[in-house]
């Protein structure tokens, strides 16, 4: 899968390494990706968004929940 966020996509830059000697290699920055379960249009999809969009708040995070037990035989 691509190293691109999601939501604003947000791609690798390239670039050089350039060492004291003055040696050139290839390099590149890549964005910080995370791996979000988010809510999109009411349903759960996980996503890779770059961590300035979940700062920004553009992604609304989904968290698991188990949902309180009930009990067969209310209490009397």
């Amino acid at each position: 899968m691509a190293k691109i966020c999601e939501i604003c996509g947000k791609k690798p830059d390239f670039g050089n390494n350039i060492s004291h000697a003055h040696n050139v290699t290839k390099r590149r920055w890549n964005p910080n990706l995370q791996s979000v379960r988010a809510n999109v249009d009411g349903t759960v999809k996980k996503m890779k968004v770059c961590t300035s969009c979940l700062k920004a708040g553009k992604v609304q995070k989904v968290t698991s929940y188990k949902k309180p037990k009930v009990d067969a035989q209310p209490n009397a």
